[in-house]
């Protein structure tokens, strides 16, 4: 069985976050959507880890050989302990392939799984967090950038439209 590891913040998961899951079932056995966990990084999450992963698990709900963890520490000790051989990273441009290389390479020298790339579907290649953040903190909608409960979450957060 080929078990494969698609980390990331997800804060929030996007429509495009969800289009790499369902194409990453369709080549391994089973795919851990694992939501980072960042000490380093607390407060500066529009939400906490524990919210992050209840959004994902809800998002994936119903699609086959997918679960949602949360990982924290090293992802190459993650990847060891649950067996994992095979990361999963979405590309939207050449700019996610600048930063994402070095760190598969990395994560390769300090002996994790191979990194496989997947590309964006041209329909999400626009869509990031960051972005359906910022037009959610400014009223805007965001119901088709990302998946439905999600976009509830943002309404509660940041009174976004959504719809």
């Amino acid at each position: 069985m080929t078990l494969a590891v698609y980390p990331g913040t997800f804060d929030p998961m996007t429509l495009g976050h969800l289009d790499i899951v369902t194409r990453a079932c369709s080549l391994f056995d089973h795919v851990i959507v694992g939501v980072a966990h960042n000490p380093d990084k607390a407060g500066r999450h529009l939400f906490d880890t524990d919210t992050r992963a209840a959004l994902a698990r809800e998002a994936v709900h119903g699609i086959g050989g997918v679960e949602v963890d949360i990982v924290s520490g090293l992802l190459v000790d993650y990847c060891r302990v649950r067996g994992a051989t095979v990361l999963i990273k979405g590309l939207r441009s050449v700019t996610d392939l600048d930063a994402e290389a070095p760190m598969a390479q990395l994560n390769r020298q300090l002996g994790g799984p191979e990194t496989v790339f997947l590309i964006a579907s041209p329909a999400y290649s626009h869509t990031s967090s960051s972005l359906v953040k910022d037009i959610a903190r400014h009223g805007g909608a965001v119901a088709d950038l990302v998946p439905p409960g999600v976009d509830a979450a943002l309404h509660r957060a940041l009174g976004a439209r959504g719809t």
